[in-house]
């Protein structure tokens, strides 16, 4: 096949972010804890290589962990609606 078929595209989701000195940073050690400034029940940011594509909610059973996508975000100079619900 050819065209998007081979297109990659690298996905992360952001649970939380966190700001701190670089000084504590370079400090950090193996198991080390890095609180967020976010709780469970928020909402998560889901990136395309870098880019925010989605807000969802992450839904875990037993050992799975995954995100449920809640909606979509609108691309900057879209004329199209704000953002699509799914």
């Amino acid at each position: 096949m050819t065209g998007l078929d081979n297109v990659a595209v690298e996905i992360s989701i952001v649970l939380g972010r966190s700001r701190m000195p670089i000084h504590q940073l370079l400090r950090m050690g193996r198991g080390a804890v890095i609180a967020l400034d976010s709780s469970e029940d928020d909402e998560v940011e889901i990136l395309a290589n870098n880019f925010p594509i989605a807000r969802g909610m992450v839904v875990v059973n037993g050992s799975e962990i995954t995100v449920e996508v809640k909606e979509l975000l609108r691309r900057p100079g879209s004329q199209t609606q704000a953002a699509t619900r799914v």
